[in-house]
């Protein structure tokens, strides 16, 4: 166990046996002041001296090596960082499931935030009252961050670390820009042009990034891969134009649609791992 968390647990056995610091160096021979500074987390003590205090608080140093094996196999399954069984990878599926449902309800929800982006940027007229306009945004920013959920578990799953971090600033991009524009109906927004300028900019770097991500899941998911990633790159190059942009915002709908197809694909896949499992 690393520090602080050892510091932590020390202190805690300390006061559960009713010692002070100075009770606990008389047992130890250590002086009180690497007592303090081990329980603040300010030092690493060496493996013998983690032994002496364990001893005389009568705890074992095998009991903190498995605590810490406890906390970090709870750290994996929040995060799904692995699939060892049947029951994980069951779990993963239906995780890749809601994603690439959630890739859909975008793809939907998109046309009609497409009307009114439009209406409300360009003719300066809201067709929808504020409140059901940031209703439609959260749905939509919630569906997104599900989909690019899914991208980030399909990185885990190929160890392509490049896909999980370009799938999580993606979900971080979306966040900004869409309180940004939530927000913007209560407080005022900047010039259109440049925040619509920005958005074009960071998306399509992001965008490029993340369609070579995507390419590299060839070998595992074949051609589909491949061609996705091809219109990743295309769709948000034209968009970092910002001149050409407009072409981009066409071309996005096919690529959602073949970004839905990859995760489902992947989804597929795992559920075929699955059925693996179960036989065997």
């Amino acid at each position: 166990m690393k520090q602080p968390e050892l510091g932590q647990k020390i202190s805690e056995l300390r006061k559960s046996r009713g010692l002070t610091q100075e009770e606990l160096v008389e047992q130890c021979n250590i002086s009180v002041r690497t007592i303090q500074r081990i329980e603040a987390g300010e030092v690493s003590p060496r493996s013998y001296t983690i032994k002496t205090i364990l001893s005389v608080l009568d705890y074992g140093l095998d009991q903190i090596k498995s605590e810490e094996s406890k906390v970090s196999q709870e750290f994996k399954k929040l995060f799904l960082l692995e699939i060892d069984n049947q029951k994980e990878a069951s779990f993963l599926n239906r995780q890749l499931t809601i994603a690439w449902i959630s890739g859909i309800v975008y793809f939907v929800l998109g046309f009609g935030e497409l009307i009114f982006d439009y209406y409300r940027h360009f003719e300066e007229d809201m067709i929808v009252g504020n409140t059901v306009y940031s209703t439609f945004k959260l749905i939509i920013l919630t569906s997104i961050i599900l989909f690019m959920r899914g991208f980030i578990l399909s990185g885990k799953i190929f160890k392509n670390y490049l896909l999980r971090i370009i799938a999580f600033v993606m979900i971080c991009i979306g966040v900004l820009f869409y309180i940004y524009d939530i927000m913007s109906l209560y407080f005022g927004e900047f010039n259109t042009e440049i925040i619509l300028g920005a958005q074009a900019i960071t998306y399509g770097v992001i965008g490029v990034l993340f369609g070579i991500s995507i390419i590299r899941l060839q070998n595992a998911i074949g051609t589909v891969a491949k061609v996705t990633g091809i219109f990743e790159i295309t769709t948000y190059a034209c968009m970092l134009t910002i001149i050409l942009a407009f072409l981009g915002y066409i071309l996005l709908t096919p690529t959602i649609i073949l970004e839905v197809i990859v995760l489902y694909k992947v989804s597929q896949m795992l559920k075929a791992k699955q059925k693996e499992l179960h036989l065997s």
